[in-house]
Formats: structure tokens, sequence, C-alpha cells
């Protein structure tokens, strides 16, 4: 019998068999590729008992409009079940900058929450327990970590009992992202690691850095490439950490990765397997990591923003499911199902509802966190596995020789767009279907209609005004002495850290403690 297509591939694996049998993974030795999970290499996970012992966290992403606003939606996810918060910013925050800044004109609460000072970070985490509950900080640079510490200590809270992450991938921020890139990448590389620094010696339940691949993959990136790049930029970060004169059994335990899922659902199980061993093997092999935990990927997931249509949105809710088993059965630490309208807009409460809802049906409901790595053993997935590995070590070799992820952002940034090319140039010539875009179309007016989330129109003016009262109150002398000490540390070549947290208790801004950071660091903006 005939075939629909005369080769079937994947993004990455170019000629996927009719069937997979054991001479597909003859080469495999148990002990040395697979072992128990909990065990080097980790491919079948890092904990012996998976999600029988705790299952990944439910972390959707949220927020829009200011802190009070933020804070509804928050503690409604975590009413209706979410056991870990992600934050999102507005553009303006997530380029430190002020909302009352001429560049951050119409963009002031748009997609994200408006963080000026610490009052608003404060509205933010209003009546939530920060001892118990674990933040994710969707920031690209470290500017928020000292005012969430601010925040915190004014609470009483003891900086030891913070769970969290910073996201603060400024490696990421050169190839694929175009948040805070006002200064030279290794000067941004220097008050990054104050961040990793300062939460080494002060907070170990923080994870100061996340290593983003989400936004190569969504760039139009390989599964293999965004296994290569994103953990080329790991080496970057390590490298740069050790020459810091910190020792790799100090931080690498609290290094973590942000990946995304896509709907190629095989590819993107083995994706996260291979990813977990090539990163194991780095860390023992080329840095000679001695503690255990420092080979460990521990990771989040967000399911692919690049696959959700406004075509037929509802759809959106089938590709999430999918792309959220994937990550379940890859072995995923942390999750953020997409809703189904965000082609449009920031969520509405109903759609993010159903998103939750996907993740605690696949976990309660489905059987699969009720063993350790079920889809181990395939002779597909350990194909696919062991192929994303050897491409993944293939192109980390290519960013070594152009002298490090650092060095080769452009060229990064080259590869993954040529990739994107050619995969719009296969959905143009309906060489990949994709249901309600190239097939399976309606007319316009049988499309769903969705009622979307609206923001305040006047909701700018209101920020601008609130800023504006905070700094006439505030004492000024306080703040200037404040910033004053962030440009002289910044000068010295110090740690900024504890001097950005107390300009923010000072009721500084964010744009206030960016500027005096560039002055002690001679940034010319």
């Amino acid at each position: 019998m005939g075939e629909r297509e005369s080769e079937f591939s994947t993004s990455s694996i170019n000629n996927v068999s009719r069937v997979y049998t054991p001479e597909d993974i003859k080469n495999i030795e148990y002990l040395d590729d697979l072992n128990f999970p909990g065990q080097y290499p980790f491919t079948r996970g890092i904990r012996p008992t998976g999600y029988r012992g705790q299952l990944w966290t439910h972390r959707l992403v949220s927020g829009a409009m200011g802190g009070k606003e933020s804070n509804k939606i928050l503690k409604n996810l975590l009413a209706h079940g979410e056991t870990g918060l992600n934050p999102v910013f507005d553009p303006p925050t997530l380029n430190v900058r002020d909302s009352d800044e001429d560049i951050s004109q119409s963009q002031v609460g748009i997609n994200g929450t408006a963080i000026d000072t610490l009052i608003d970070m404060e509205d933010l985490f209003d009546e939530i327990d920060i001892e118990k509950v674990s933040v994710s900080l969707i920031a690209p640079h470290p500017f928020l970590f000292p005012m969430y510490i601010a925040m915190a200590e004014n609470r009483g809270v003891q900086l030891h009992k913070l769970k969290g992450t910073i996201q603060n991938d400024c490696i990421n921020n050169s190839h694929s992202c175009n948040w805070f890139r006002m200064a030279p990448l290794p000067l941004r590389m220097k008050v990054h690691g104050d961040a990793v620094e300062f939460a080494t010696r002060y907070l170990p339940l923080w994870n100061p850095l996340s290593i983003v691949g989400y936004h190569i993959r969504e760039g139009g990136a390989t599964a293999a490439q965004e296994i290569g790049f994103t953990l080329a930029d790991g080496i970057a970060y390590v490298e740069d950490f050790i020459e810091r004169g910190m020792d790799v059994d100090s931080f690498a335990p609290r290094l973590s990765f942000f990946f995304s899922c896509e709907t190629d659902f095989l590819e993107e199980v083995a994706k996260f397997r291979a990813a977990r061993r090539v990163w194991a093997k780095i860390m023992k092999n080329r840095f000679h990591a001695k503690e255990e935990r420092s080979l460990l990927l521990r990771y989040h997931v967000q399911t692919a923003g690049n696959s959700l249509l406004a075509q037929q949105p509802l759809n959106n809710i089938i590709r999430t499911t999918i792309q959220a088993l994937a990550a379940v059965l890859g072995g995923c630490n942390s999750l953020h199902t997409n809703s189904y309208d965000e082609a449009f807009a920031a969520p509405t409460p109903e759609a993010a509802l159903i998103a939750l809802r996907t993740q605690q049906i696949i976990a309660h409901e489905s059987g699969v966190a009720n063993t350790v790595d079920p889809l181990g053993g395939s002779y597909c997935i350990e194909a696919f596995t062991d192929e994303l590995e050897r491409k993944s070590f293939e192109i980390i070799e290519q960013v070594d020789k152009r002298g490090g992820a650092v060095k080769a952002w452009k060229w990064i940034q080259d590869s993954y767009l040529s990739a994107a090319y050619e995969k719009q140039k296969r959905i143009e010539n309906n060489k990949q279907v994709v249901v309600g875009l190239n097939a399976f179309t309606l007319d316009e007016q049988e499309d769903q209609e969705l009622n979307l989330f609206e923001i305040d129109p006047d909701f700018e003016e209101k920020q601008i005004a609130f800023l504006s009262e905070i700094k006439r109150k505030r004492d000024q002398k306080s703040v200037e002495r404040a910033l004053n000490e962030i440009t002289h540390i910044t000068e010295k070549g110090m740690n900024t850290m504890r001097s950005m947290v107390e300009a923010y208790k000072a009721l500084a801004t964010l744009g206030e403690v960016r500027r005096a950071w560039e002055r002690g660091a001679n940034v010319t903006v």
C-alpha cells in the first residue's frame, strides 16, 4: 500500500522511519545512555519518583495594567488551583523604563503589569504568601529582582525562605529578543551576574537565571537548534560565573532553563529527554562539576505561542493540550499552558481557566503522571532522543568554533531565522498542514467570535499620575543618596544588588535605578 508522503520528517529529523525496531537503538547502553530516573545522565528524569513524588508546577503567565489589577488575576488563579505564579510585565518594565518616559507612551500596562516603584510590586503581591508560593518573574533583566527582595524584607520575610526564579537572560536578548539592550553585552553580563552571585549567597531556594530557549524556538528554530543554542548560552554563563571566581557547584544547582513545546508530539518528548542528557554531560565532562545537583537540567515549559491561530481559535485548545502532554511526558518541572485567545490579546479569565484545567486534567485524570518516563524504551522515542542529542552537540561545537554564544550571537540568529524561512515556505506551499490556515479552513463569517480581554483605555494616564504622586511625596534626598550609592558601587565593580534594594526602599523608580547603574558603568544611551 502506498504512503501519504514520499518522506516523513520533523523539524530536526529528516527521514522518519516507517517503523522503529531494536536495530535502531542497538548502540544504546541502558546504564550509560538512559539509566534509571534520578541517575546520570538523567535521560529519564531528574527525580527517582518523577511525578509520583511531586507534580510539575502549574504556572500560568499572567498580568495586565497595574499591580492591583494583576494581583486580582494572580489570586484568582491561585484560588483555582495554580501552584506557582508567573507574572509578566509590560514593555516599559521589560526595558527598565518608567511609565512616564516618552518612549513608554501607549505601552503602559499592555500585555503585562506596569512596575515603576516598590509600591507597584507590593500591590502585585498583596495578600499573597510569598514564603509558600513559588514566584517566577518574567523579566530579561535583573532590576526587578532587588525590588522583589525589598518587598520581601519590608514584610519581614527572611531571604532564605524565598522560592522562585527571575529570567535574567541577557545573552538570549542579543539574538532572539529586543528587551533591555541599551548597554553592551559584557556590561549587561556583569549586572546579570551580580544577581546570580547575590542569590547564591543569600537565597538558596531562588533561581537567579533562567536560560531561555523559548524565544529561540518562537523565532523559528528547530528542536535541535533550541537545545543546542540554549545550552550554548548556558555554557557561556557558566564560564562567566567561574571567571568571576564562583565555584561551579555553588551556582550550578540553581540554574534553570525555559523551553518551548510545539505540536510535533514525539519529537518534543524526545527533545526534553535529549536536553537533560546533553546538559548533564556538559556539566560533568566540560566543567567537572562534582555535585549531582549541578548536573540537573531543571526547566519550565511554555506551550508554543507561534502555534496559536486567529482562525478557528477554539482549535488552539487542542494544540495546547497536545503540547502540554508532550511537555509532561518529556518530564518538565514547571508548565505554562497558553490560552486559546492569546493570538488576539491577553487571556480572559475564562480562557485562562481552561488553560489551567488542561494541566489539571492531564495531572489527575490521564494517568501519565503515575509512572516515570512512560515512553522510555520506545524504539522511536529512544532513536529520536539519540538523534537530537547528536545534532545538539554538533550545534554547540559550531558555536564554540565561533568563540562561544556571546560572540556568535549573530550566527545563532541567522541560523534559526533560516530554519524559520524554510518552515514558512513549507506552509505556504502546503507541504506542512496547519489546520484552519492552509487546510480545513472556514469562511470568515463561519469563524468563531470571541469576547476578548480589554485594557482600561485610561490606565496609562492613571499610572503616570500615580507615579507622579509617589515622586512628590517621597524623601528626595534619601532617593538621591541611594542612587548615588548605586553609581559608586558600580564604578568600583562591586556587587550592585544590595544598593539597588535600598534604593527601591527609598522609592526610587525602576528607570532611576537603571540610570544610576548606567552612570556607574559609563553607559552612553
